[in-house]
């Protein structure tokens, strides 16, 4: 059983910059992040391989976030530049330790999830 802790949400202005934290209770072998605003479904934003540190983003947020890991602390962080109003969400930090299903996008592909943390983008 893995247990995943995010942290780093708040409110920040159009153009800010937030660095979400996932901490993982062991090891994990891919990390994604997911976002779910009011009303939408719950999407992808991110994920991470280890080993390799292979990265997947979602194309509305390449050039913007970024996903790292810190192996040695078992989290990874999920970097937030220039962000937007439509980046205003809960995130969810979710792990599997299934290599095979890559950096996957889809939610069912993970099997640990964490509890989320509130971002808030204002105009």
């Amino acid at each position: 059983q893995v247990q995943l802790v995010e942290s780093g949400g708040g409110l920040v202005q159009a153009g800010g910059s937030l660095r979400l934290s996932c901490a993982a209770s062991g090891r994990t072998v891919v990390t994604g992040w997911f976002r779910q605003a009011p009303g939408k479904e719950r999407e992808f934003v991110a994920a991470i391989i280890t080993p390799g540190s292979n990265t997947n983003l979602q194309d509305s947020v390449k050039g913007r976030f970024t996903v790292s890991r810190d192996n040695a602390k078992n989290t990874v962080y999920l970097q937030m530049n220039s962000l937007k109003p439509e980046d205003t969400g809960v995130y969810y930090c979710a792990a599997t330790l299934r290599p095979w299903v890559g950096a996957s996008s889809r939610p069912g592909d993970y099997g640990y999830w964490g509890q989320g943390t509130q971002v808030t983008v204002s105009s």
